[in-house]
């Protein structure tokens, strides 16, 4: 893949005293640098502190990333927070050659490094080291693969649409397990084409379209529906405004996936899609983020 960044990139590095320190603001930095802009990694040191290191396509905002590290990791962790230029060369290849492969149920992401690692009786879903985000390691995706593999035990839907699709792992994770053609879309054209990509290098190609698409007036929602089953790993405020033109394209029966949300926000994406007829099943709490499994009333 050839890199479109240019020839020198930025990092950010902080130490935290321990686990929970570090996650929070692990979350808060990769919800606010959208993924192709930053890198984020943390990982544990041997004397069980944590090293964050945050690494920027472009030259960053210093006393934004200030503040989003005193927010969540305290104003004491400010004193060791550091800026460099580095080589961009394969910036996002270190930040995620460390990353372990993430088991979700039957499903398992891992890293072109870690194909060998993946069990016998486990599906592997591949990203590209070249990708920030979207790896399977932050709760949001790992909590959309749980109740993923928690509905396929039960049933096997028809009609897949992954909403917002980043990477394309969901999309993958469910054309491989139920071999079933899915519909993913995303605003953001990279990752379409990422998406893509992924979905060639996972083998899910054929069975998976992705489209760019700003709301579900795309006329591919209409010719691919209505859907049984959706994926949507987003934000809060997107998941609320998606409930009313998001009912109106599932069909009888039909079973929603909502994730990105901290759990705070649960109750309040819960409540608009319960006004359209669609009743919780499930909720998991993983790191702070809610994933929640719906199920449309008849």
């Amino acid at each position: 893949m050839t890199s479109a960044f240019p020839p020198a990139t930025y990092k950010a590095s902080f130490t935290v005293a321990d686990e929970a320190t570090a996650r929070p603001a692990v979350d808060v930095l990769t919800e606010v640098f959208f993924d192709g802009d930053a890198a984020v990694a943390a990982f544990e040191r041997p004397d069980g502190r944590w090293d964050v290191t945050v690494h920027f396509a472009e030259l960053p905002d210093q006393a934004l990333v200030q503040e989003l590290v005193a927010g969540a990791a305290g104003p004491d962790v400010i004193e060791n927070l550091t800026f460099e230029a580095v080589e961009a060369k394969d910036w996002v290849k270190a930040s995620l050659d460390d990353l372990v492969p993430v088991p979700a149920g039957r499903f398992m992401v891992h890293g072109a490094h870690d194909r060998n690692r993946v069990p016998a009786n486990k599906l592997g879903i591949e990203i590209e080291a070249a990708l920030a985000f979207g790896t399977g390691h932050h709760g949001t995706t790992r909590g959309c693969l749980l109740l993923l593999d928690h509905v396929l035990k039960r049933w096997a839907p028809r009609h897949v649409l992954d909403l917002g699709t980043g990477t394309g792992v969901l999309a993958i994770a469910a054309a491989k397990a139920t071999r079933r053609s899915v519909l993913a879309s995303d605003i953001d054209a990279p990752s379409v084409r990422v998406a893509r990509d992924n979905a060639r290098l996972n083998g899910a190609g054929p069975l998976v379209q992705v489209i760019r698409a700003t709301s579900f007036a795309a006329e591919e929602f209409a010719e691919a529906g209505p859907f049984d089953l959706v994926l949507a790993n987003i934000l809060a405020n997107p998941l609320r405004q998606l409930a009313a033109p998001m009912q109106r394209h599932l069909a009888r029966g039909a079973c929603v996936i909502l994730s990105g949300l901290l759990t705070p926000q649960s109750r309040a994406v819960l409540a608009a899609y319960r006004a359209r007829g669609l009743v919780p099943v499930r909720h998991l709490r993983i790191e702070g983020w809610s994933s929640l499994l719906l199920r449309k009333t008849n």
